[in-house]
């Protein structure tokens, strides 16, 4: 009962921050994603994920994503990371020409997990970035720089738990980050809140090594004078050794 309960104010918590009844622009896209962790040692290892973002009714290819980054590890459940990120950006005027921007970032983060209840664990991640964005087309000078900040909190509940370690079996994970822009926000949306992406997931754990998941998120972003709510179907890979 009490975990029923935690779970009921996780998920309020999870789908409250970003529902908008009045959205001014409903969206529909797909998402891609591999996540990959790899210790090397007792305190050092690495990770990298790669994602596809179609644009809106999966008209065609909107994000390619590239994160790799350098980890620490302070504890088994305390990690600090220094990454860098590469995103391009595709989009189309209104005479269908294509367009292309890209961002480069530099990040830092802080990844404490700690257990709920006797198997589920909550993961809240903290990162800061540095955003480097290009302009927009050859002819144009709009590049601009601005820092941003995300708090990002993830729980996996197996469904059938047998052991106090989840190594197989089918799972419901459930997620939320919101961000906020730190530093020349008038650049970004004027706003010092920036989106929220709320997820849920059904997921499957080949081994202590492998998960698969397929899920729905609800992506909020702020713009300067209205805001869009994204539905995205998204499919994601997780690896870990």
């Amino acid at each position: 009962m009490q975990l029923k309960k935690q779970l009921l104010i996780f998920v309020v918590l999870l789908l409250a921050a970003p529902a908008r009844l009045l959205a001014q622009d409903n969206q529909f896209s797909g998402w891609a994603a591999i996540f990959h962790s790899h210790k090397l040692s007792e305190h050092w290892g690495y990770s990298f994920d790669g994602q596809l973002r179609s644009h809106d009714e999966v008209s065609y290819l909107k994000h390619i994503l590239l994160r790799p980054s350098a980890n620490y590890y302070f504890a088994k459940n305390k990690v600090g990371a220094l990454g860098y990120a590469y995103i391009a950006t595709y989009g189309r005027t209104p005479d269908n020409e294509t367009t292309f921007r890209p961002e480069h970032r530099i990040w830092q983060q802080y990844t404490y997990t700690h257990k709920l209840t006797k198997h589920v664990q909550l993961a809240h991640r903290l990162r800061l970035e540095q955003r480097f964005l290009g302009n927009t087309a050859d002819n144009k000078n709009d590049r601009y720089f601005a820092q941003r900040f995300r708090y990002f909190a993830r729980a996996v509940i197996p469904m059938k738990p047998d052991s106090d370690v989840f190594t197989e079996g089918t799972f419901l994970a459930l997620q939320n980050e919101a961000f906020v822009n730190v530093q020349n926000k008038n650049k970004v949306n004027k706003h010092f809140f920036d989106q929220n992406r709320a997820y849920v997931a059904v997921g499957y754990r080949f081994s202590k090594s492998f998960d698969a998941e397929a899920g729905y998120l609800n992506q909020y972003i702020k713009q300067a004078d209205a805001y869009v709510v994204n539905h995205v179907a998204q499919v994601a890979f997780y690896t870990r050794f």
